[in-house]
């Protein structure tokens, strides 16, 4: 077996059902989760008509490389939403969504026989990028992004002799969980670590369609790259999907675009993974991604989920709204069941409360320079229907009602 599997920690939400498993919420009360960050607005009808009208494509193998009308598709819409020009042959491939490639990706940059090579993580993070690193031989380094500095990565503490052996480096914008839009000058800076180190930079931008002001949308990597005269992007590859856009979780279809000779070699990587896309599912993506109307009709039904909560829960629980994405990254450290920055007993006091299901901040980070950035935080992912969002949040507001005395019976203010 591989050795390197032992390295693996249980994923957060396996952490998640074992700390929930005694614990009996109130019977009669259904349950609402807000733990998992699966879109549930309905898929769009024009999605599944053409996967219907399609069906016919699957008495066919799919290529590595996907239908050139996808690569089109794909290369117009980022063209169209990031003011870049992509070569639609060599600079664009279609994936199995974004979590596949991102875990893929990793084994095709990283070479496993390389002592001491590093991978370059935000902190709280995507555990797809901590997983990927270790199978693929190299050790993670973690860059804490706190409250303290905006949830800004603390890109400044990396040692010089870190960036020396880093081979690759994960960006999340907008962030995983907090919603944090990375800026111009952030990019910039990366930009130049990775020409002086030579380290391919990943951007996970799969919550990059969900935000809240329609006359601006958040700055990607490729936009970037172009307003500082970057040609050819190089080192830097994209990765977006339909799931968060177009609410179709389990099209499992997305993209990786960018520097067209680690693409090359991504799509060798990938011809022996079998990770081909369905032709069928193909064909329905292109009509996905030629459509922006279903898309802004999406953001609308987060906007007013988000007001609506914020509404209802910020009087009671401070509550920052992200500046894109779809989570609260809420601060749960002043609760009576948090007092003490225990996140873990917060969501296990909700769920026994409540019947609400939260995701504890300390699953999704890891120790770092001596802090564990999740601690005391809790994701809430606001991704259901309208009302039962508002009646998740009037339980919450409820609870935490209900916990502020014996906060102040403890002597916290």
């Amino acid at each position: 077996m591989n050795p390197r599997l032992g390295l693996l920690q249980p994923y957060p939400f396996e952490r998640l059902r074992q700390l929930l498993a005694d614990v009996k919420p109130p019977p009669g009360l259904r349950p609402v989760s807000l733990g998992l960050g699966e879109p549930q607005h309905p898929t769009p009808p024009l999605i599944g008509e053409a996967l219907a009208a399609n069906l016919g494509a699957i008495a066919r193998y799919p290529s590595t490389a996907g239908l050139p009308e996808l690569r089109r598709a794909i290369a117009e819409w980022l063209g169209r939403r990031h003011g870049v020009a992509i070569d639609m042959d060599k600079e664009v491939l279609p994936v199995l969504g974004s979590r596949e490639a991102l875990f893929a990706i990793a084994q095709t940059v990283l070479d496993p026989a390389e002592p001491g090579a590093l991978v370059i993580c935000p902190n709280p993070f995507y555990q797809i990028y901590e997983g990927a690193t270790l199978l693929g031989g190299a050790k993670p380094w973690f860059v804490n992004a706190e409250a303290a500095r905006g949830f800004r990565p603390d890109w400044d503490a990396v040692p010089e002799s870190t960036w020396a052996r880093t081979r690759m480096l994960y960006a999340c914008s907008p962030s995983n969980p907090h919603g944090r839009v990375m800026p111009l000058e952030e990019w910039k800076r990366l930009f130049e670590l990775s020409d002086r180190h030579g380290f391919v930079i990943v951007s996970d931008e799969c919550y990059s369609e969900i935000y809240f002001d329609e006359a601006r949308p958040p700055l990607g990597a490729l936009a970037a790259a172009r307003a500082l005269g970057r040609e050819g992007w190089p080192r830097l590859i994209v990765m977006g999907s339909l799931s968060k856009r177009s609410s179709a979780p389990g099209l499992r279809s997305g993209y990786a675009a960018g520097d067209r000779a680690v693409l090359e070699r991504f799509a060798l990587y990938r011809t022996y993974h079998g990770s081909q896309m369905s032709n069928a599912v193909q064909l329905a993506s292109v009509a996905a991604w030629g459509d922006e109307r279903h898309v802004a009709g999406n953001r609308r039904l987060y906007r007013e989920k988000f007001a609506s909560f914020y509404e209802r829960v910020n009087p009671v629980l401070p509550l920052a709204m992200p500046e894109a994405g779809f989570y609260f990254w809420a601060d749960v450290s002043g609760c009576a069941a948090g007092a003490g920055g225990d996140d873990l007993a917060f969501a296990r006091e909700l769920f026994r409360a409540a019947h609400v299901t939260v995701l504890p901040g300390s699953y999704i980070s890891r120790e770092s320079g001596g802090r564990l950035p999740g601690r005391g935080f809790v994701r809430m992912a606001l991704v259901s229907t309208l009302e039962e969002t508002a009646e998740a949040a009037g339980r919450i507001r409820a609870f935490v009602e209900q916990s502020a005395p014996a906060l102040a019976s403890a002597g916290i203010p």
